[in-house]
């Protein structure tokens, strides 16, 4: 309940809400030693945020590179991957060792969020086996949900930022443009659609640009 109630307190920095949720998870949930939020974004981008020590990273970066393993299972196909063991594991033949050998054992892994092109996991690692039990499991469920209703409504406020501030920048290039060729703000508006169709580059970004040059710009 206090972590919920943290999570709300944590604003619109989706970095720090990221790292708050890896620092609880190892906090509360019995058995973690280290964790990180694992995200894959379109054809095969990973990556590893708010990881607590440089084991995750690590861990992630064999995964990535192999194609398999856990925390990839859990980001794309299911709710929740667990391995006990992960020097009797046959799921990920050729990361399982690796991973051994890189000091992990136990990992558990609970799929925290899909929207767009993007999918994530939060991800609990060990460096010893069996050390994950039903407690450990219920906790990472509980913690997940609050965690990606965190992380939606943390990417929704940056979405609404970005997108109010895309409008003003567009608002000062249609005043700019209507006072320098003296023209209504429709026709105004108009120009620029026509220079981002012609330059195959978004609105907003030409009216950065013009904004960006001044009144003088050419």
């Amino acid at each position: 309940a206090q972590f919920a109630r943290t999570l709300d307190s944590q604003g619109a920095d989706l970095d720090s809400t990221l790292r708050h949720i890896t620092a609880a998870a190892v906090h509360l949930i019995p058995g973690a030693e280290c964790a990180d939020i694992l995200t894959v974004t379109g054809r095969n981008k990973f990556v590893s945020h708010a990881a607590t020590s440089q084991t995750p990273s690590r861990i992630d970066s064999l995964q990535a590179r192999l194609g398999e393993g856990p925390c990839i299972d859990a980001a794309e196909d299911v709710i929740v991957t667990r391995s006990n063991d992960l020097s009797t594991e046959s799921r990920w033949p050729t990361f399982s060792p690796l991973a051994v050998e890189a000091g992990v054992l136990s990992v558990l892994s609970f799929q925290l969020y899909t929207g767009n092109d993007q999918v994530g996991a939060l991800n609990l690692f060990a460096g010893q086996p069996h050390v994950f039990d039903a407690e450990s499991l219920h906790l990472g469920e509980v913690l997940a949900a609050h965690a990606a209703i965190a992380l939606v409504a943390a990417r929704r406020q940056l979405q609404l930022q970005s997108a109010v501030a895309s409008r003003d920048l567009i608002g000062q290039a249609k005043g700019m443009i209507m006072e320098r060729f003296s023209v209504d703000a429709e026709r105004a508006f108009e120009m620029l659609v026509a220079l981002s169709q012609e330059s195959n580059t978004p609105v907003a970004r030409i009216a950065g640009r013009i904004v960006e040059l001044g009144p003088e710009g050419r």
